[in-house]
């Protein structure tokens, strides 16, 4: 929907995108460097937001100028394991600087609709958003999803669960911290399962011992029947997740007894007192293979458009690629039927990609729920 500019009598050119996390503040940045007016909405508050570690890298092997200018500035500049809120408030730092991009918290979508001249949602206080086009980012439980791929709207589940937690390094024994120098990232196999252990970063993006957090990655093929006893998988759709109070205390008692057997120190330690403090969470992983990512002037993005195993460790990556092609591919203007056919060019240079993407995680998975 073309919004009238009184500064200098033109139409400017608008995209309205659902979910404010980092998918749709990437693609929000992205849209918005090249002249579009940008509206990003999501349910939750503005409050901080918490996540687990995330492995960033810098900006120097990207192509594009804007994926290189997202790297960089979801990174810091180099590589390393950060905090999901540090990310996110760099990126919702960017995005609230920019005079083109409207964020918009405590918005709940009712519903998503497009016709020949707009896109548009509608919000459960009945206001009515356009735009040019509209962009789903809202996650793995995509609503976006379901119109744009009604024949296939469900991740579905991949077999296996993640056991997340984390602690602070000055909690930890002294002698049982990781020196300054430990590698971000540590992995450890075992029987029924495996562990990626994680350092990472401080708050300020500083690598230096003291203030960093020691992270706890362990994926387990042996609790499907407890995930479907306690709701959190139904049929072949995962429904939530499991969060610390709700862990029986013989689950907690088991997870404490093998991590003691299975992990050396720290991990050991971390996962130990998570259990203690129940500040721990269960995941069942998701896997979803997109056939299509767009449907007339509605496309998808990030966990909505693709949701890959986190072994493969590319969703993040593949992420920012999308905001980062989307961002060229509506370049060249969107009014009119431009808008279709900038999405049928985003869909074409990464649909075969995010297939293949996904796909390579599910040989994983098979593999190793077998």
């Amino acid at each position: 929907m073309n919004i009238f500019n009184l500064h200098n009598g033109t139409k400017d050119e608008s995209a309205v995108i659902v979910g404010a996390s980092l998918s749709g503040l990437m693609t929000g940045i992205a849209l918005a460097r090249e002249g579009l007016h940008v509206t990003i909405v999501d349910k939750v508050g503005e409050e901080g937001r918490t996540g687990a570690g995330l492995r960033v890298d810098g900006g120097e092997f990207d192509d594009s100028k804007t994926a290189k200018y997202l790297r960089n500035l979801v990174s810091g500049g180099k590589s390393s394991i950060q905090l999901w809120s540090s990310i996110e408030s760099r990126l919702r730092k960017e995005a609230m600087s920019d005079p083109r991009i409207e964020l918009r918290y405590n918005t709940r979508v009712q519903t998503v609709e497009q016709d020949n001249a707009a896109a548009w949602i509608v919000t459960d206080t009945g206001e009515t958003i356009r735009g040019d086009i509209l962009i789903g980012a809202d996650g793995h439980y995509s609503m976006v999803r379901r119109h744009v791929a009604p024949h296939k709207p469900n991740a579905i589940f991949a077999g296996y669960m993640v056991w997340i937690s984390s602690m602070s390094e000055e909690d930890l024994p002294e002698k049982y911290r990781p020196r300054y120098n430990h590698p971000p990232v540590t992995m450890l196999d075992s029987s029924n399962g495996f562990l990626f252990g994680s350092v990472i970063d401080r708050e300020d993006g500083s690598s230096d011992s003291g203030g960093r957090r020691i992270g706890c990655t362990w994926y387990d093929n042996s609790r499907n029947d407890l995930l479907r006893r306690l709701g959190c998988i139904e049929g072949d759709v995962v429904v939530h997740s499991l969060s610390g109070p709700d862990i029986p205390e013989q689950t907690l008692t088991e997870l404490a007894g093998q991590a003691t057997v299975k992990w050396p120190e720290p991990w050991s330690s971390v996962m130990r007192h998570a259990v203690r403090t129940r500040n721990i969470i269960g995941i069942p992983i998701k896997e979803y293979v997109p056939d299509n990512l767009v449907r007339g002037r509605i496309g998808l993005v990030g966990d909505a458009a693709h949701v890959p195993a986190p072994v493969t460790a590319s969703g993040f990556n593949e992420s920012l690629q999308d905001a980062a092609v989307l961002g060229t591919c509506v370049s060249k203007g969107i009014d009119d039927n431009k808008a279709i056919k900038a999405l049928q060019k985003y869909e074409s240079l990464r649909l075969n990609r995010v297939r293949q993407m996904v796909q390579s995680g599910q040989f994983f998975s098979q593999t190793f729920r077998d």
